[in-house]
């Protein structure tokens, strides 16, 4: 499917680059040029680009990078905030 009209860039040419090592969408923006004109498609884009991450393992091994470019936290980086969180609680309640 088209995602930018205005530069013709698809789902597959993002999910292509994501696996081809692009993780931050600043930098799919660039090479594709996708959302760069009107921005109509950019949820749409950062749809399909974050769905791509995900699939490409990015979750959990980037260790929260992906916070940073794409403004989310994927789940892996949000884990690795709960575990320490969840350990003062415990030691609060202990005291």
């Amino acid at each position: 499917m088209i995602v930018c009209l205005c530069h013709r860039v698809s789902d597959r040419d993002i999910r292509r680059s994501v696996e081809s090592g692009v993780r931050n969408f600043d930098l799919l923006q660039d090479e594709t040029r996708v959302a760069s004109a009107c921005a109509c498609c950019l949820d749409c884009a950062r749809e399909v680009f974050d769905e791509a991450l995900m699939k490409a393992g990015c979750a959990g091994r980037c260790g929260g990078a992906c916070a940073t470019s794409c403004g989310k936290t994927c789940a892996g980086a949000a884990a690795a905030v709960l575990v320490p969180v969840q350990a003062v609680a415990a030691d609060a309640l202990r005291a």
